[in-house]
This record gives C-alpha cells, structure tokens and sequence, in this order.
C-alpha cells in the first residue's frame, strides 16, 4: 500500500482530457498521498484552473500562448506559477516530480514526454504517439536514464502486470484482447454505411470520438501492437490480438509451460491508471469491482483482417519500421477527422491511410526533428486525398 506519510511528487500533462480527469479523481481521492507539482492542458483554460487549484499544484501550463493571460487572469490570487507555449510543456515535465502522467494526445505530446524519460522520473505512457512513432528513442533513452515506463492503456497495463521481465526468454506470445467495437458482427455493407453516430458508441468503453473510431476500425489495435513491441521486448511475431467482446480481460501473457496468466478488471480506466500512481505498490481504487458470478461467461473469437485490413496494414507499417508508423498514424488522425466531418465514408479511412503510405514510401526516422517533418508531410498527404471530390 502507498505510504500517506511520504507524499509522492506528481505531474499531470494533460490534465483536462478524460485521462488526466481520471487522473486528478485518483489524486484527490488519495487523502495527501500525492502532492502535485504541475498541470497542463492545450487550450482549455477553465479547465486547467479548476484542476490547479484543485489540486493545489505549484505551476499550470497552457499549451497555447495566446492563453497565457487568460491563466493568468483565472488563477490570480491562487500562488501558481503560470506559462504558456511549448516550452512551458516542457518546463512542466522537467519540474521536480516522481511520477509523470503522460497524456497530452498527439505529437504535442512527445516533447514533454521525452524530457520527463531523459530526466529519469516514472513515466505513466497514455500518449500513443510516443511509441508508435518514436518507440525506440523513447526506449533508448529510459535505458540511458533509468527512467520507467509504464504503460496507461488497459492492454499494455494488463501485460505489465502479469510479464515476467526476469524471464523473458520463457514468454512463448503476448495477447493483446479487443472488444471489436461497434461493427464487430457488421457486414462490409453496414459498414461502407455506417454514420460517425454509429461508429462512436463504443459497447463498453467511455472514450472521445477518435478513439472510439480507431476502435470500430480496429486501427487502435494495430497501434497497440507497435507499441507492444517497444514495450515488450518479444518481437512482433509473438504479439497477437484476440476478440473478447465483453472487455473483462485486457491483456494476457503466455508462457513456455503452457500457463497464460491473464489481468482482469472492469472496464474503467482508472484502474489502470491506479496501478501506475502506486507502483510498484498499490493503492486502494474506486473503479468497480468484477462479480464473476454475474458475468457467467466471457467470450473470445479470432478478428476478421478481410473486414478489419486496418490490423494487418499497421502490422506492414511496424515491420517496414523507419517513418512507416509515423505516417500511418498522422494519416490515420486525418482520415478519421475526414469522416467525422463526413467527407469520407467509415470504409475509406483505411483506404487513404494506405494510399498516404504507398505515396510516402519508407524512409528514416530517428529524431524529433523528424518525426515532426514526417507528421506534417503525412499530413498534407492524406488531407489532399480525404479532401479531392469523390470518383
């Protein structure tokens, strides 16, 4: 159990979006286990000034400039520090703090995350983008540091738990389990149909309208898979996905002997996010609890690549390695936002996905430098393809 007596440090980058918001529930309800040292947000003032002061932190980051008075203005009087812009971000994770939640969404995100990993803090990991697209920099310089990562997302938290660091030699396959989403029974026809209302009601999960997207795509699993194998060093040949509609188990490991040792908990991402705030003890959590009784069965079924090429197209972009994730993910980002504005249809993200991916070719990537010239170059790409009129 966390010692209340001996607060940890922590730092929230990202604190307004439904991470950190699960994030700040677990702080305040802690009773002075956590003190926090920083919080930041990319536009959303209000939000950031209700959760400093919350939460009491030293300092408040605004991810746009042009908001630096309006923080000012909203926190005056409250003693917290203030700034605003990308250097304020990565002020925020160079700050004195021993745990780092890790979860401003996209590539605004990998600046600060990698400051925090190349000062040696603990880094709870809920920014994809980080290991899909500079996976083994941000690996090489946890080694280099000493810094821990620890995944947030339920699949590769549910791994974590249950993989055997010492023993890796003795991992046989990693199973990553995913709900299928929305269209998990659909036809390619309901599919090639199917509205952003739809795509977004995820079965089980609370999520924004991006994620829940990748999910009724299945490109979130295909992501998850890259991620997987920086965070696991087992290679990509022994990570494989498995259906399991009802989200109870979220990850699973299999051994040499045959055992698979698996992590089950409902489907409430503060459990994951508890595991990483007291690690390596734990702490008591509020999400709720599993009456396996209730539940009687669970279920699980191979996923259908034919319907579903988002799985298989992220597996070629991991293997092609270099700034094949990159674009894939910049493309993929743009492609969803195409079809939620309804310039595309639910079947074409893929398509524009792969077609940014054959225009771009394969090619390096070993710095932030460029991966953020890939990002925008990937960008443009699929922005012209999602946006020429339709044949």
């Amino acid at each position: 159990m966390v010692d209340a007596a001996v607060a940890r440090t922590v730092s929230i980058l990202g604190a307004t979006g439904s991470v950190g918001a699960s994030t700040l529930d677990l702080v305040k309800r802690a009773n002075g286990a956590y003190r926090v040292e920083a919080v930041t947000a990319h536009t959303n003032v209000a939000g950031l000034a209700k959760a400093a002061r919350d939460v009491g932190a030293r300092f408040a980051a605004i991810g746009d400039p042009s908001r630096y008075d309006d923080l000012k203005q909203a926190l005056d009087g409250a003693g917290i520090v203030c700034g605003a812009g990308r250097e304020a971000l990565d002020e925020a994770a160079q700050r004195p703090s021993d745990w780092i939640m890790a979860a401003i969404v996209g590539t605004a995100g990998l600046s600060p995350t990698l400051a925090a990993v190349r000062r040696g803090a603990i880094v709870a990991l809920a920014n994809k983008e980080a290991l899909v697209c500079a996976g083994a920099l941000f690996m090489q310089e946890a080694r280099r540091s000493g810094s821990t990562i620890l995944p947030v997302d339920s699949e590769h938290n549910a791994i974590h738990q249950v993989f055997d660091y010492a023993r890796i030699d003795a991992v046989e396959r990693l199973i990553l389990t995913a709900s299928g989403g929305p269209f998990r029974q659909a036809s390619l026809a309901e599919m090639r149909d199917a509205t952003p209302e739809q795509a977004v009601a995820h079965p089980n999960w609370s999520m924004g309208a991006k994620i829940s997207v990748d999910s009724a795509t299945m490109m979130n699993k295909g992501l998850e898979v890259i991620e997987a194998c920086h965070l696991f060093p087992v290679g990509q040949e022994r990570i494989e996905i498995v259906v399991h509609p009802e989200s109870i188990v979220h990850g699973m490991v299999e051994y040499v002997d045959g055992s698979v040792l698996a992590q089950l908990g409902a489907p409430d991402m503060r459990t994951p996010i508890a595991y990483t705030l007291a690690w390596p003890d734990r702490a008591a959590g509020p999400s709720p609890r599993l009456d396996l009784a209730e539940i009687g069965s669970i279920s699980f079924c191979s996923p259908d690549f034919g319907r579903f090429p988002a799985l298989g197209l992220a597996r070629s972009a991991l293997v092609a390695g270099g700034r094949s994730p990159v674009v894939l993910n910049a493309a993929n980002e743009i492609a969803v936002r195409g079809f939620l504005d309804g310039a595309i249809g639910f079947l074409d993200i893929v398509d524009a996905v792969e077609e940014t991916l054959e225009r771009m070719g394969p090619g390096r990537a070993e710095s932030l430098e460029d991966i953020a010239a890939i990002d925008l170059e990937a960008r443009r790409c699929s922005r012209a393809i999602v946006s020429r009129p339709a044949r």
